[in-house]
Order: C-alpha cells, then sequence, then structure tokens
C-alpha cells in the first residue's frame, strides 16, 4: 500500500446567517409546520419535492431517503424542547469536511409567532453552498410560514 500526503491548500472558512419571520399562528401550529417542512413536505426552491425524514428526539436523523438503504445524512436532533426550540447538528447538504448548526427558536408573541433562525458553519466551505445558504434558508423559511398560516387559516 502507497499512501501520499500533499500539502492542503484549502482554507477553513466559516459563516453565520440569522434570519426572523413573523408568523401568523400559534406557536404550536408553527412548531409542526417546521417540522413538516424539515420532513416530508420539504421542498426545493423551484417547488420540487425533496421529501426529507427528521426524526423528532434527541439524536434523531435528519436525512433524505432515497429507498434501498440509500439517502444522505444531514444531521442529528441536538436540542429539541416543543414548541420553542430545535437545533440540528451535523455536515446539512455538504459532501466535504464541515460543520453545521442550525438553529430554530419561536417566541410566541400575541396570536402569533416569531421564528429566529441561524445557521453557523466552519470547514472547507464550497463557494456555491456559503453564497446559496441565505436564499434557500429564506425559501425554507416563508414554506414555514405558508404552511403554519394555512393551517391556522383552517382553524378559524
Amino acid at each position: 500500500m502507497t499512501a501520499t500526503m500533499m500539502p492542503d491548500t484549502q482554507a477553513v472558512t466559516s459563516f453565520k446567517i440569522t434570519k426572523e419571520e413573523t408568523i401568523a399562528a400559534p406557536i404550536e401550529t408553527v412548531f409542526q409546520a417546521m417540522l413538516e417542512e424539515l420532513g416530508p413536505e420539504s421542498q426545493m426552491m423551484d417547488g420540487k419535492p425533496m421529501p426529507m425524514k427528521l426524526e423528532a428526539w434527541p439524536g434523531g436523523r435528519w436525512y433524505r431517503d432515497l429507498g434501498n438503504n440509500a439517502g444522505h445524512l444531514w444531521g442529528h436532533v441536538q436540542v429539541i424542547k416543543p414548541p420553542t426550540l430545535l437545533e440540528i447538528i451535523g455536515p446539512m447538504p455538504m459532501s466535504y469536511p464541515c460543520a453545521n448548526h442550525i438553529q430554530y427558536r419561536l417566541t410566541a408573541q400575541g396570536a402569533g409567532t416569531v421564528l429566529k433562525f441561524t445557521h453557523q458553519a466552519m470547514g472547507l466551505i464550497d463557494s456555491q453552498h456559503r453564497d446559496g445558504m441565505p436564499k434557500g434558508w429564506g425559501y425554507k423559511l416563508g414554506r414555514i410560514r405558508t404552511l403554519a398560516e394555512g393551517k391556522a387559516g383552517k382553524k378559524r
């Protein structure tokens, strides 16, 4: 067996994204909509379904199941405190050396909910991922708002 060690010229980088959504729905409804968007209701930005699975308990996996024991692990649940907090750690959609932490913090505000989102990452982050993440997360948070407000409207 031969092994070659080459100097790594890639730099470790990091980023932090923060976003906030005010949602016209009760906190329990928003938390449920968030779990749905992170799971079976997940979509890509073009509206194409991208169903994921989220095991909503500490240590639970968040992954894309492609069937036949194939798929992509995006992370593990680090903290879950329904209906106020969800934190996930893992590689997210990045198939290279990196660490990611996302946090969804929900606060009831009157009849609505404020959802504060943070994504922090460090590693050998590809510029395409770094540059596209803010728009992608904005889309995902908008989906949570749409799902939650739709459910809240049906309850009236």
